[in-house]
Parts: structure tokens; C-alpha cells; sequence
């Protein structure tokens, strides 16, 4: 009987979600002759009365791979398992759709979820998606190249105005509670100062590099991730979406650095919060590679009956894990990072209290 698999891409948007799309149903049809089918806007397609779904025949996959976005739509607000009417409803749909397994492309919030329905007998594969960084297990995921090297364009185009005006330029990146891109976005744009998640900043560590930089190149360059906070101080959230599978928008912890540091310095202090202008655009080289990587080894995976996985980049190899060690808990900049040495070591200040 010819397999019929199905696709869906969950949570936010990422650069590379349709080189995925494209290198898993290639995979599928090339080598097993797999009927593969798209699932809309992620498992809100699976929750309606009506299934919504698309086939993805060769021709529907193809010349996609350098588009941003997904060609079948995502939700980060769909949960099936927030009821059981829910839950019921996406195991019919897949049923009667003769489905014999589902390729769920997401973060760890959609990991969550696919592990959830896997206990439920759902025969998934995940694809680790996120520009965060942040899914446990997974060294790299795809998206995240492209983030870093968008924020590191826009440090540069910022530091050309903070060098003319004689400025403080803080610049805020997406993350949530891993600094991931903060870091290399930081490092690879020249920061002075990288504020992340993971080390509580010293409000007073940050003016003190800025003053002593007003002495010399008369600029500062503050790289600041959106989970970051200050010693002692509180997370600054943007807004609670009631029934997301992830409530808690992070956001313009930008604009909060910005008002406690002014009367700290002499420099003008400005705020840029570069938001969703970094899941946008067509993937990298890099990206466009690595999600092909993905794609087809989650292939693999459904053709050797290896269910309730997620592909994964380990040590530099590509394998797999079980869903349920990706689908809690976040990745975050471990504290002996070599990237954190490298930056003390050259001088970047990572907003920690003077010895």
C-alpha cells in the first residue's frame, strides 16, 4: 500500500520551514513513492470540523526552498490538547485521512505538543524549528543563522548613526529566555555590551562602560536579548495570550534598559526593538543546507517506523531523539560557553558587576 504522510509546520514562523517541507515529501515520494499531504496553518488544520489540507505532489515542492515563511500557514495558537474534544477531534482527522504518520516541522512548543498526541497513539516525527535556538538535544536548529546575521546587519546600520550622533544604541533581540542570538548577533556585529537571559545585568556595570566609551569613540553598542533582566528585577513582558500553548510575550526590555541607563550617561540613549523583521526573509546558505539536512533525515525516520522522534544535530551529527526529551524544558547559554569566555576576554562587557 503506498504510504500517506502528512506534514504540518507549528509555532512561529522561521526562515527555512519550506526547504523542510520540500526535502521531506522529495524524501518520501523518491524513495518509498509516499503520498504526502500538507497540513494548514499547523494543527489548527486538525481542529476544525473539517480538516484543512493540501496534497504536496513534486511540482507543489518544488522551486520553494529559498522562500521565507511556510507555503501551508502556522499557528502558535492551536493546542489539541487543551481538551479532550480537541485531542479526539485531531486523531479522527488524521484517521480518516489514512494518514499512517504526521511530520510535525516546530519548536518546543509544538514538540510538546506532538509528544502529547504520540501518548495518544499519533505516529509522529518532529523537526526542531525555531530562530531561538533554544529546543533541548539540538545544537543548531535552522532559522537561527539567518536571525543572527539580520540583527548583526541591523548592529551595523545602527552603528554608523550611533557613531554620527554620539549615541547610546540599544538593540533588542528575540530569544525569549535563551540569548542565543543576542550572543553571536553581538558578537558578530561588535557590541560592547551583550545583555542575555541567562546573566542578570548590573544597571550600573552597563553606564559605567557607556561613560568611559563617551571618553573615547563617544558610542556605545548595546546588544540586549528580550529575556534579560537586571539584577534583582523583573522580566519585561509585552502581553499574556490566554490559551497559547506559550502565554508569555517577551518585549521591549529595549526601551526599560533605556530609561534606567539615560540619567546615568551624558549620551543621547536610544532604543531599537527589531522584533519580527528576524523570522522574515529568504534562509541563508546555511539555513537552506541544514533544514535539507533535516528534512530528509526525518524521512528516514518515518520510513524506518522510528516514531516518536525529533531529528537532531548533536556534536555535529545528524541523529535523532526521543520527542519526550524535546518537548519540555529550553536551551539556554550555559555559563562556561566558550562564546561567553571570548567575549570577556576581548572586552565585551556582559553587564556584570565590577570584582
Amino acid at each position: 500500500m503506498q504510504p500517506r504522510i502528512g506534514i504540518l509546520t507549528g509555532g512561529g514562523d522561521c526562515p527555512g520551514l519550506n526547504a523542510v517541507i520540500r526535502a521531506v515529501a522529495k524524501s518520501l515520494m523518491r524513495q518509498c513513492g509516499a503520498e504526502v499531504i500538507g497540513i494548514e496553518d499547523g494543527f489548527a488544520g486538525l481542529m476544525e470540523d473539517t480538516p484543512r489540507v493540501r496534497a504536496l505532489t513534486w511540482d507543489a515542492v518544488s522551486g520553494i526552498l529559498m522562500r521565507g515563511g511556510t507555503i501551508l500557514g502556522t499557528s502558535n495558537r492551536a493546542d489539541p490538547l487543551r481538551s479532550a474534544a480537541d485531542t479526539e477531534r485531531v486523531l479522527r482527522h488524521v484517521a480518516a485521512l489514512g494518514l499512517q504518520g504526521l511530520v510535525v516541522i516546530g519548536g518546543d512548543g509544538s514538540m510538546s505538543i506532538a509528544h502529547g498526541l504520540a501518548q495518544h497513539g499519533l505516529r509522529v516525527v518532529g523537526v526542531p524549528k525555531t530562530i531561538d535556538n533554544d529546543i533541548p538535544g539540538c545544537e543548531r536548529s535552522f532559522g537561527f543563522d539567518t536571525a543572527v546575521a539580520t540583527v548583526t546587519e541591523a548592529i551595523e546600520r545602527l552603528q554608523t548613526t550611533a557613531q554620527s550622533h554620539g549615541r547610546v544604541m540599544i538593540v533588542e533581540t528575540m530569544g525569549r529566555w535563551a540569548g542565543w542570538i543576542a550572543l553571536e548577533a553581538g558578537l558578530a556585529g561588535a557590541a560592547d555590551v551583550i545583555l542575555l537571559p541567562e546573566i542578570d545585568y548590573d544597571i550600573e556595570a552597563v553606564a559605567a562602560v557607556c561613560r568611559a566609551r563617551e571618553q573615547r569613540q563617544r558610542y556605545t553598542i548595546v546588544c540586549i536579548g528580550e529575556g534579560a533582566k537586571p539584577i534583582g528585577g523583573q522580566y519585561t513582558v509585552r502581553a499574556t495570550v490566554e490559551g497559547s500553548p506559550d502565554p508569555i510575550r517577551l518585549g521591549g526590555v529595549a526601551h526599560a534598559l533605556a530609561a534606567a541607563l539615560q540619567p546615568r550617561v551624558r549620551s543621547e540613549v536610544r532604543a531599537t526593538v527589531l522584533g519580527h523583521v528576524q523570522r522574515g526573509g529568504s534562509p541563508t546558505p546555511f539555513d537552506r543546507v541544514l533544514a535539507t539536512q533535516y528534512g530528509n533525515e526525518a524521512a528516514q525516520l518515518v520510513m524506518a517506523g522510528a516514531w516518536g522522534r525529533m531529528v537532531t544535530l548533536q556534536h555535529g551529527r545528524l541523529g535523532s531523539v526521543a520527542l519526550a526529551d524535546a518537548a519540555h524544558g529550553n536551551r539556554r547559554v550555559p555559563l562556561d560557553d566558550p562564546l561567553l569566555r571570548a567575549a570577556r576576554q576581548i572586552g565585551i562587557s556582559l553587564g556584570e558587576p565590577s570584582v
